[in-house]
């Protein structure tokens, strides 16, 4: 991480200071003439490329609070630098913080203007900066601050005043909302440390009643909180000093306690209340500076440059783990492979060590393999009466008055002769007749039935074989009735006799096609 160095400027001197992680420490002082100057230009030929923060802490700030149309993008920048140049002569250190919506007859947006009354205090300062080729992230103002300031100190979303013991002098800030109201300078002019806690308070019940005639707090409610932050060893004093009334709720901290909160853990000794807005100035910037788009040009630069920076090093880890990734997939893959392998010659031993315990055979392997292939065809594709005897069992549940007689399985071709004369009963035969089929020929007889009604014998048959038919792999090839019922001809047949009591006799065949 680059180290960055602090610029505290005051209307006396120029302070440098130099901040690494947690710590700052001071570096270089400058006073506020051409010998200043030009000491400082020796200064930054040794810092060349260095990154530098300014962190201006002066009396002659102007704030000023307007409304413009609520727009976005470059729209909202033309119009805020317009009503910039409209307040201000010099617009080089000028500023708009945003404070908000405003939702009225049309949506504005709040904007508080601030700038130094005398920007030419600057000039020589921001040129050495810009010719010694150093990166400006910004031009901060010490109110700038107070608002994150507050918050490390315990203000969370309320109104309060941060009033802290700078270098500069006694820095007063109204924050609202987490956004700065106005600030306001007052020079401390060596007050004895007895006589400091009570400047204090006089120029805070100023402040507050000043914010009230501007309607800034509101005169009812709860009394408005007041941040002090003491000089070291100071803290007993200020407390006595500092007694809170309807009016004020003052809280005094001691300046070690405040670093404590900011999260600095060493600063220099002889350092003030300056040095809270430094580290904070430096750990978390606001957005909102002084400084323009040229002048922090290098260190936008070098934000781009860390940022491609950064991602080529994300694209690299990224790259890295994947590669990582692949290489692992391709040494499991290997382990894999070498036990396929280790397996393969396992099983390829085995099989040699059988294969010698055969008998010696008149033939090769490749023929024994082929035999047995074929085998397995023919065992696959070879009938049997079972399925067929399945489906007749259970046609035969449906018709019990059915008597079996004989039942012939065999596996043949199919009658041509004998499918036409199916065809002509009625039966719908399927299967050609050249085709290999299992053929079952069921031979019975009609029980329950008068021996001499031919019409429901007739129909029991049929239907018996229409049901034997309706399975989709069976097909009736055959049905030969107790008699002839043809129109040409006359009615004869085995109806059975009075004498002998016999039922008349049918024979039905069904076929199955062989794959």
């Amino acid at each position: 991480m680059a180290t960055k160095r602090l610029i505290y400027f005051t209307a006396s001197e120029l302070r440098v200071y130099r901040r690494s992680r947690s710590t700052l420490e001071s570096e270089a002082r400058f006073s506020v003439d051409e010998a200043g100057i030009e000491s400082f230009r020796n200064f930054l030929t040794r810092h060349r490329g260095a990154l530098f923060y300014v962190v201006a802490d002066l009396a002659g700030e102007d704030f000023h609070e307007d409304q413009v149309p609520f727009l976005r993008g470059a729209e909202r920048r033309a119009v805020i630098e317009r009503r910039l140049a409209q307040r201000y002569r010099d617009t080089r250190l000028a500023a708009a913080v945003s404070l908000g919506i405003v939702r009225d007859e049309r949506r504005n947006e709040r904007l508080l203007l601030a700038s130094f009354t005398n920007a030419q205090q600057f000039a020589p300062w921001l040129d050495a900066l810009a010719e010694a080729g150093t990166k400006l992230a910004g031009v901060f103002s010490v109110p700038m601050l107070a608002p994150a300031l507050a918050a490390r100190l315990g203000a969370r979303q309320e109104r309060c005043i941060v009033v802290s013991v700078n270098r500069a002098g006694l820095r007063q800030s109204y924050v609202d909302n987490g956004r700065l109201r106005f600030a306001r300078l007052e020079p401390t002019v060596n007050l004895a440390p007895e006589s400091l806690a009570l400047f204090v308070r006089s120029e805070t019940a100023r402040l507050a009643q000043y914010l009230g005639t501007l309607r800034a707090i509101p005169r009812d409610g709860a009394p408005l909180k007041v941040y002090v932050v003491a000089p070291r060893g100071e803290r007993a004093r200020f407390e006595q000093a500092l007694v809170s009334d309807e009016w004020l709720e003052f809280v005094t901290l001691e300046l070690p306690e405040a670093l404590s909160r900011v999260g600095l853990r060493s600063a220099p000794d002889d350092g003030f209340a300056e040095t809270l807005y430094l580290h904070l100035a430096a750990r978390n910037p606001p957005k909102d500076q002084f400084a323009k788009v040229e002048e922090r040009r290098g260190f936008l630069i070098w934000q781009l440059q860390r940022a491609v920076t950064a991602a080529g090093v994300a694209g690299l880890v990224a790259c890295g783990l994947y590669a990582g990734a692949i290489w692992i997939d391709i040494l499991r893959v290997h382990d894999a492979t070498l036990t396929q392998q280790r397996e393969s010659r396992q099983a390829a031993e085995r099989y040699a060590r059988i294969t010698r315990t055969f008998p010696v055979t008149q033939t090769t392997t490749d023929n024994l393999k082929a035999t047995v292939n074929e085998f397995r065809k023919i065992a696959t594709s070879t009938a049997s009466p079972e399925g067929a005897l399945v489906h007749l069992s259970s046609v035969l549940e449906q018709f019990p008055e059915i008597e079996l007689d004989s039942l012939s399985w065999r596996v043949g071709k199919t009658d041509s002769g004998g499918e036409a004369r199916a065809s002509a009963k009625g039966a719908k035969p399927r299967t050609s007749a050249d085709a290999r089929a299992e053929l079952l020929e069921v031979n019975g007889r009609v029980n329950a039935a008068q021996r001499s009604d031919y019409r429901e014998i007739t129909e029991k048959v049929e239907r018996f074989a229409e049901a034997l038919g309706r399975n989709s792999n069976y097909r009736v090839v055959r049905t030969r009735l107790p008699f002839d019922i043809a129109s040409e001809g006359t009615l004869t047949g085995d109806i059975g006799t009075r004498e002998t009591g016999e039922a008349p006799r049918f024979t039905v065949e069904i076929a199955r096609r062989l794959p």
